[in-house]
């Protein structure tokens, strides 16, 4: 069943109003009819299931039909500090860890980081990364649109992480301690947050990793292979949600 993400302000007790480009996407991609059947959701923790009503230019009217609490969301929330990759492969990043449950994506920038933040193309860039996001959500029956940050610093990336409940520093070099051990280690009450910081293709500097140290972040391995800057997220995230999501 098409899912659509909509403002609380256009839901009633009764009905939900799609505007935009959902609605074009309802009346004229899908070419969907009254009586027809949607889900929406209020990115609060509440589904609807709806019958489309009425059809107007730029907006789609539908009856409430049944109202429940979303299970699809994990029991925690996760943050991935992704360092800045080469080409299209953050837009993989954010697709595919938007369907392992992040609730945010955030962009950084570190020694290694080949690619570099472009000012002038940064708010056309986040919007298309907002795009992907949103639509990976829908796709994968998410609760809520996962957010993508604007690039930020390492510097800046270290002080926003460290707010979180748990802060995992993927790093190839010595002194790290196994991601499955950690958090066994240090539990994360439920709703609680996770910031996993995640490198580019060059990985961290050791002055890098020292000072993630210092900003109270726990260095961990994912194994004894490397995996690609794309790979690491996706296995990672899979490894949380196998320990702390898939076992409740």
């Amino acid at each position: 069943m098409p899912r659509f993400f909509v403002p609380s302000d256009d839901i009633t007790p009764t009905s939900v109003t799609v505007r935009g480009n959902d609605a074009h996407h309802i009346s004229r991609a899908l070419r969907m009819a009254a009586g027809e059947h949607i889900t929406v959701c209020d990115s609060g923790g509440r589904e609807y299931d709806c019958v489309l009503r009425t059809f107007t230019e730029g907006a789609v009217v539908a009856d409430i039909l049944a109202v429940r609490q979303q299970d699809t969301e994990p029991p925690y929330r996760l943050v991935l500090y992704q360092g800045l990759p080469k080409g299209d492969k953050l837009d993989t990043v954010i697709q595919k860890s938007v369907e392992c449950g992040v609730c945010a994506v955030v962009p950084f920038e570190s020694e290694r980081c080949v690619v570099r933040m472009k000012p002038e193309a940064e708010d056309k860039k986040r919007e298309r990364r907002r795009r992907i996001a949103h639509e990976a959500a829908k796709q994968c029956g998410r609760g809520i649109l996962p957010e993508v940050g604007a690039t930020v610093s390492f510097e800046a990336m270290l002080q926003e992480a460290k707010k979180a409940d748990l802060v995992l520093f993927c790093f190839e070099g010595e002194g790290t301690v196994p991601l499955p051990r950690l958090l066994a280690d240090h539990p994360v009450p439920r709703g609680g947050t996770i910031a996993l910081i995640i490198g580019s293709e060059g990985g961290f500097s050791l002055a890098e990793a020292a000072r993630a140290v210092e900003a109270g972040c726990l260095p961990t391995g994912l194994g004894k292979r490397i995996l690609r800057t794309e790979t690491a997220p996706i296995f990672a995230l899979a490894c949380i949600a196998a320990v702390l999501e898939l076992g409740d």
